[in-house]
Order: structure tokens, then C-alpha cells, then sequence
């Protein structure tokens, strides 16, 4: 039987504790008076103004102006100062790699895009390519000090070796590879993941604890978020909801098995069909998914009929599984068929999902647009900053 082991929490621990509490309050909610603060954390007075004060000396947090209060002095108001880093976000996608430089707060600053051919992943390219948009998005926006760099990537993270078995890495090490050219703080996520948390923190997911953040792309996946955390597995491979499977000896997926639920609604499947109803449909899956949409032939709609058929049943599975209160579209082919065919995939959902866990979900669409999974990759440092209270877990980087 296994002993557990009680750490005694020390003033260090108390105070770290105590700036994360106020840190993510302005965050998240800014500005704020010390006073609104002391209410929103359950701070006393002085506390929250000693750890104001130091947040203020180390650059992190800023004046706002200033509220008149009820017959006293004007309240101070205080907001995270945007300017104390620069954060960079990566979306290796299958289409293309995206590098973005925002700002403390995620205003971005800079971005650069490299496309890439759907079924060539050559992890050395996609290294290359991160490491060369890493120094032109740095160098255009003008970013001297950097909090870190988080990258969003198919497949799954462990011990920072990359899963991704429908492009054909197993245990690549992306990480050490992107080591070789950069002494930036690295931190790597599924891109479903890095799409959830952006949603949670600022788009459709916001205010809910409980949530699946379904992203399609070429690919499928999901983020499973419960009360308030993020569910990921005993390896990081919780979410992949594109190969459950939804036809038993179905249609054949990339991954090598049969009847997945991505073969169905992945944009490589919906176009695949699409172009079998329609052979002179453009090569590029975008501009294809596009034409299918706007497309009013009885083979497009049937084709779009059965996407939206495929896709209520997978989230009803969401919803049987999760009871969340929240399924949120996303990803740039979720977004663009989800214009168009969503109403059908609630109806389709109500269908198979258990009534009561339905009746208390709401199914909607992203709210950050298609490009998101670089913004919520950009996230991870900036969580892991507001987890330490504003101190670095990493020595601080300059860049040139």
C-alpha cells in the first residue's frame, strides 16, 4: 500500500500562491482596483497591495487610471502590462506551419506562414520551417525578451517526443530539434489542446468548466476540459476523437484502422468523397471544402448530408461521455462546414445522445477563428508564468 507524502508548505509556497491569485484575477479580468482584487481572490487588503507593490517594481503590472469610489479617494485601477514580454505561438498543422509573436496580454505583434504538403511531413522541414519563422516573426516585431515559445502539434507530447501516427511520426523528437536552434523556453501540446485552452480563456469556452473543444482540420481531435482542467490521459493522448470509431470495417482512415470518425468528417475524407462526386474540384483542401459549401447540386448536399450525419454522431459520443455543458466547434474546416451544416449536426446529436445530457449541452462554434491553435499554443507560457506568480520557472531570454 502506498504511503502518501505531505509536503509542509513553506512562506515561499504561500507567497507564490498569493501572486498567482492576483496575477490571473487582472488577466483575465482587468483592470481591477486592489480593493475589487481583495474581493475576487479572498486576499486581505494588505496582501494584495504587498504583492501589487511587487508585481508593479518587477514591470509585470501596470496603472490603468483611475474610478471615483463612494466618497473617498479615486481607486487606482491596475491591468498586466502587455509590454513586460513577448510570447510566440506555433501551429504545425498539416497544411501549413504558423509562427505568431504576441505580446503578455496575446495582442499579436508579427506572423509568418509556410505552407506545407498535406501528406509530407518530413519532421526536419517542419523544424526548419518553425525555427526560420521563429526569427523573421522575432525580428519583424521587434521582441527583445521572450517569455517562451508554445507549439501546438498533431498527435500527442510525451517526455517531449512527438505521436502522430496519421502523418507518420512515432517518438519524433521535435523538441531536440528545435533545441539545436533556439535557447527559448519550448513547450509543446497537441493542437487540439493549445485550440481548447484559447476557447476557455477567451472565446466560446469562456465561464464554463466543463467543455469538449472539438478541432477539425485535415485531422480530427478534441479537448476534453473538466472542471476547469484540462483531461489529457496517462500519457497525453486523451482526445483523440477522430479515430473512435464510427462504422465497424468502414472507410479506411491515415492512421491504418477502418471506420474512424475522422475518415468521415476530416477535411482529406469530405474532400475525398466530394472529388468523387465531382472530379474537377480544386486540389487545394481549402479552396475544396469552399466549393463544396458553396456548392447547391444535389451530389454536394449529400455529400455535406452525410458529413453532418457523421459529425452529430461523434458528438453525441462527446456527450454521452462527458456530459459537458459546452461542445465547441473549430478548426478551419469545422468552422467553414460548420457555417453551413451545423443545425444538422445538433439535430443529428439530439438523435443519439442521451436526452437529459443533450438537453443541457449547448453546441456552437469557435469564436477565435481558424488560426487558433497558434494563439492557445502561445498560452502555455504565458500559463506557466501566471502559475509561478509572475516568476519565471526559466531564466529569462534575450533575443540577439
Amino acid at each position: 500500500m502506498g504511503v502518501a507524502v505531505h509536503r509542509k508548505l513553506t512562506v515561499r509556497d504561500l507567497r507564490t500562491g498569493n501572486r498567482a491569485r492576483v496575477l490571473r484575477a487582472l488577466y483575465f479580468d482587468e483592470p481591477r482596483s486592489r480593493q475589487e482584487l481583495a474581493g475576487s481572490t479572498g486576499l486581505s487588503q494588505a496582501s494584495v497591495s504587498n504583492v501589487v507593490g511587487e508585481l508593479i517594481s518587477e514591470g509585470v503590472v501596470v496603472e490603468a487610471g483611475q474610478v471615483d469610489s463612494d466618497g473617498g479617494r479615486p481607486r487606482v485601477l491596475l491591468r498586466v502590462n502587455p509590454a513586460h514580454t513577448a510570447v510566440v505561438g506555433v501551429d504545425v498543422g498539416e497544411t501549413h506551419v504558423l509562427v505568431e509573436v504576441f505580446d503578455l496580454t496575446l495582442r499579436r505583434r508579427a506572423e509568418a506562414t509556410f505552407p506545407m504538403e498535406p501528406d509530407a511531413h518530413s519532421i526536419d522541414e517542419v523544424a526548419a520551417r518553425v525555427l526560420d519563422g521563429l526569427d523573421r516573426c522575432l525580428r519583424d516585431s521587434g521582441a527583445r525578451d521572450v517569455l517562451g515559445v508554445g507549439i501546438g502539434v498533431p498527435g500527442f507530447v510525451e517526455r517531449g517526443l512527438v505521436y502522430a501516427q496519421t502523418v507518420g511520426w512515432h517518438g519524433v523528437a521535435l523538441e531536440r530539434m528545435l533545441r539545436a536552434g533556439t535557447d527559448l523556453p519550448l513547450f509543446l501540446d497537441n493542437g487540439a489542446n493549445t485550440l481548447g485552452q484559447a476557447e476557455v480563456w477567451f472565446g466560446a469556452g469562456r465561464g464554463t468548466g466543463d467543455a469538449v473543444v472539438a478541432l477539425i482540420g485535415s485531422g480530427v481531435g478534441a479537448s476534453v476540459i473538466a472542471d476547469g482542467v484540462l483531461y489529457r490521459g496517462s500519457s497525453g493522448g486523451a482526445g483523440e476523437w477522430g479515430h473512435t470509431t464510427v462504422a465497424l470495417d468502414g472507410r479506411p482512415c491515415r492512421c491504418g484502422a477502418r471506420g474512424c470518425l475522422e475518415a468521415y468528417i476530416g477535411a482529406y475524407g469530405v474532400v475525398e468523397r466530394y472529388r468523387a462526386v465531382r472530379p474537377d474540384v480544386p486540389v487545394e483542401q481549402e479552396a475544396a471544402l469552399a466549393a463544396l459549401v458553396a456548392d447547391g447540386s444535389a451530389a454536394a448536399r449529400g455529400v455535406l448530408a452525410e458529413t453532418a450525419c457523421y459529425a452529430g454522431l461523434g458528438v453525441a459520443n462527446l456527450i454521452n461521455l462527458f456530459n459537458p455543458a459546452r461542445v465547441i466547434v473549430g478548426g478551419w474546416a469545422g468552422l467553414l462546414l460548420g457555417a453551413r451544416i451545423l443545425d444538422d449536426v445538433r439535430a443529428e446529436a439530439s438523435r443519439h445522445a442521451l436526452h437529459r445530457s443533450f438537453e443541457q449541452a449547448s453546441i456552437t462554434l469557435c469564436e477565435l477563428g481558424p488560426e487558433s491553435v497558434a494563439l492557445g499554443a502561445a498560452t502555455l507560457p504565458v500559463a506557466d508564468f501566471l502559475a509561478g506568480g509572475g516568476v519565471r520557472r526559466t531564466a529569462p531570454s534575450r533575443v540577439g
